[in-house]
Formats: structure tokens, C-alpha cells, sequence
């Protein structure tokens, strides 16, 4: 069978790696396709219309309209095909934002019996100021043993399932089953565990009220006994010195458990122990949606989940070719966490200055309050699925649409269309009836 050009060109870049440094492949498809390619020479587009570099299998690079060049240094094509819009920006990116991505596969794992976890504060992205975040697996009976925080702890249950205990500060005791979807929120200092379930145990991701937030500042018990003389240790509880002399000398953290049995089973039954008036989980993916034109929007805060007081979520799932319409958010930062497809979204930060930056699954993304911002999926064909953090009690948001169509029309016509009629009568139009669409198809 007679090799295609586009063959041909594959097949001479695999047995010689280095023609891809002087040859880029986007090369040879201005080649093979005439310039009508993304990031080719020849190639125009001036409305800056979105491109899907991993789902149409295109290596970007920095050519824009007739302007640019390839890159002949050295380079990590994985990287630039996650990131497009930072190898060609669009037209309309200007000035000098902070980087407002990160992604877990860059933070460290930490790896213990059983399970893991890796994080994402300040330290790792410090626009990340509000909030932190902590990506952490259980396997089936493993522990995040007994402990506390400074920072109140949000909680989304990724995959698996996991078993939750706390206690409130009138000595209730609480403890709960979840699964995907599921949310839990235990306020600064709540003592609480964690146990892993399913026959995979689970993965979640952990949000925290403060961008300083570190799993290594963590109040653990184990730690605590350890650094505790023994004697207090007896005189506390009321037993002999010689009862502590096994118990372990340093933190467990996370560690290989039995099996619980069911929740009934589990629940202490001693004299003093009484049920929280608390409840410290949610079944968020529960809740009924908002339908929109371009996809569905829960809503999880203090109105229907009360003891979360500080922190406010949205779970979006925005079908393919849709866009989370253009907004911004008066009251806090947004922290997103992408769970699955590809987005990119431009920041809007005033003083002429926007950048724009592409998120795939695992991708923490931030927004400044009042910045404002829309999440385009880049896909045509894939889902795209995204969770929106802020530190509120309740989620706020102002849609563009909605301002300019609540807006004496006369008023917002002179400010984008003054000299040209017949685009201002369009424009009115669409923007009538005023309506909030928070995923626009």
C-alpha cells in the first residue's frame, strides 16, 4: 500500500526525533493542507475562534495571522498541546496577568500504606489565595486517621465511596456514607475522620478556607499522643502509664484499616454519647438542576447546605460547544477545579489587561473576584465538567447578558454601537429579553 504524504512525514519524524525541532508537524500539514490548519503560516482567523488541539491531534505554535515563526529551541510538545492559547494567544489577550493555573500533576504526591495525597495553596499557585485545595485517594479500608484543622474542610466525592465521622461542639457525634457526587463541610477545629469503602475505597478533592492551608500543619492525634508524657496520658484517661507504652511514636496519618461494618453497628453506644443536631454532609450531584440552554448547574451553600458557612460551590456540566456565559463574581475569588473535558478561559482583570488560559481534567483554575471571565468548552464532541470554588457563604454572579439587557437599551446601544444602526438593532434584539443563561449552547 503507497505511503500518503502525511505518512510519509509521520513516519520520517518517528525514526529521526529531531526533524520535529526543525520540521515542526504543523510543517508538514501547511503542506499537505494548504495553510487552512491551525497554527500554519497561512492560516487567518480573526475572530479568534476556539481550537481543540488534543481532540483534532494539533501541535501548536506560534503562528498568528501571517505573524510569527516556529520554534527551533528545544521544546515539550505535550505541554504545548495542553496549553494552545498560551503558544498562539488570541488577538485580544493584552498587558501582564498573574498565571491563574495549576495542575495536580505538577503538585507532590505524598505517598503513604494504602493512599495518597497531593496539594494546591499558595505556595504551589499564589493567586491561589482564598482558598487551597488537597486531591487525596483511599483504598478500600484505608484511614485519614482522627484529626483537625485550623481551616474549616470542604469536600467533593470524586469516585468510590467513603465513610465520614465528626464530632460537634456540644459533644454530638456524626457519622455518614458517601459517594460520588457528595459533598461534607466540617468548620475550623472540628475533630473528624475519613475511611475508604468501596471495593476501590475513593478519591476527593478537599477544599480549604484558606490559601496558606498545608496538610502538613494538621492537627493529628496520633502526633498529639506521641508528644504527650505518658502520665498525662494515664491521669486523662484514667488508666495505668503502662497502657501507652505500644502506641505509636510517631504520626499514622494515613494508614491500612479493618473493614467497618455498617453504620449502626459502628455508632458507640456509651452513656454520654448523643447524635449531632448537625448534618455535615450534602448529596450535591442530588440536588435537581438548573436546565440551561447549553447544560445543567447545581448550586451547593449556606441556603441549602447550612453548615457550610464559608465556603459556596457550583457543579457545572457544560455540554459539548457550550460556554459558561460571561460574568464575574462580586464576593470572592473563584477556585475551579476541572473534573473532566478541556476548557479555555479568558480573565478580564481592567487597565486593558486579559489573558487567556486552557484547563483540562486534574487543572485547578483561579479568577479574581470581579474579574470577569467565561469557560469555553473547546470540544465539539466531549463533555466538559467543572466545579467553581469560592470563601462566601452563598454563590453570587452577575451575567453580562442579563446587565445589558436590564439596561435602558438607548444607553447600551451608544456604548458599543453609536455609529453603526443596523449592528445596534441586532444586538438589541438578542438581548431583549434579559434572560440569565448560565450555560449558553
Amino acid at each position: 500500500m503507497p505511503l500518503t504524504l502525511r505518512a510519509l512525514a509521520i513516519l520520517l519524524v518517528a525514526l529521526c526525533p529531531q526533524l520535529s525541532q526543525a520540521f515542526p508537524v504543523n510543517d508538514y500539514q501547511s503542506i499537505l493542507d494548504g495553510g487552512n490548519q491551525p497554527y500554519t503560516r497561512k492560516h487567518r482567523d480573526k475572530y479568534d475562534h476556539k481550537v481543540d488541539s488534543i481532540g483534532d491531534d494539533l501541535q501548536p505554535l506560534p503562528w498568528r495571522n501571517g505573524k510569527g515563526a516556529t520554534v527551533m529551541g528545544p521544546r515539550n510538545p505535550l505541554r504545548e498541546k495542553q496549553n494552545p492559547d498560551m503558544i498562539r494567544p488570541p488577538t485580544t489577550d493584552h498587558g501582564d496577568l498573574k498565571n491563574m493555573r495549576w495542575s495536580f500533576a505538577d503538585s507532590h504526591v505524598r505517598i503513604e500504606e494504602g493512599g495518597w495525597t497531593r496539594q494546591t495553596t499558595i505556595k504551589e499557585l499564589p493567586t491561589s489565595v482564598e482558598l487551597a485545595g488537597v486531591n487525596m485517594r483511599l483504598d478500600e479500608g484505608v484511614i485519614r486517621e482522627l484529626h483537625w484543622h485550623k481551616e474549616a474542610e470542604w469536600a467533593y466525592v470524586l469516585e468510590g465511596s467513603v465513610r465520614v465521622t465528626a464530632l460537634d461542639v456540644e459533644g454530638g457525634s456524626f457519622v455518614d456514607d458517601l459517594e460520588k457526587g457528595d459533598l461534607w463541610y466540617f468548620p475550623s477545629g472540628h475533630p473528624h475522620s475519613l475511611q475508604g469503602l468501596s471495593p476501590n475505597g475513593t478519591e476527593f478533592l478537599l477544599i480549604f478556607d484558606d490559601g496558606h492551608f498545608s496538610e502538613e500543619s494538621t492537627f493529628l492525634l496520633t502526633d498529639w499522643l506521641a508528644h504527650t508524657p505518658k502520665s498525662v496520658l494515664a491521669h486523662n484517661f484514667r488508666s495505668r502509664a503502662e497502657l501507652f507504652k505500644s502506641i505509636p511514636s510517631s504520626e499514622k496519618y494515613i494508614f491500612a484499616g479493618s473493614l467497618p461494618g455498617s453504620i449502626d453497628d459502628e455508632v458507640p453506644t456509651g452513656r454520654g454519647v448523643k447524635k449531632s443536631k448537625l448534618n455535615f454532609t450534602h448529596h450535591m450531584l442530588a440536588q435537581t438542576p438548573e436546565v440551561t440552554s447549553g447544560g445543567k448547574v447545581r448550586i451547593t451553600d449556606s441556603t441549602n447546605f447550612p453548615i457550610s458557612k464559608t465556603v459556596a460551590a457550583g457543579h457545572l456540566d457544560i455540554e459539548p460547544g457550550a460556554m459558561r456565559e460571561m460574568h464575574w463574581h462580586p464576593n470572592a475569588d473563584e477556585w475551579s477545579f476541572f473534573i473532566k473535558g478541556r476548557a479555555r478561559v479568558t480573565i478580564f482583570a481592567a487597565e486593558g489587561n486579559a489573558r487567556t488560559f486552557d484547563y483540562m481534567a486534574g487543572d485547578v483554575g483561579i479568577v479574581p473576584r470581579n474579574m470577569g471571565h467565561f469557560i469555553e468548552n473547546l470540544s465539539d464532541d466531549e463533555p466538559l465538567e467543572v466545579l467553581e470554588l469560592f470563601r462566601a457563604d452563598q454563590f453570587q454572579d452577575f451575567s453580562l447578558f442579563q446587565w445589558l439587557g436590564e439596561t435602558p437599551q438607548r444607553l447600551v446601544a451608544e456604548h458599543i454601537f453609536q455609529d453603526d444602526k443596523a449592528a445596534a438593532k441586532k444586538f438589541l434584539e438578542r438581548i431583549g429579553d434579559a434572560r440569565k443563561d448560565p450555560i449558553r449552547e
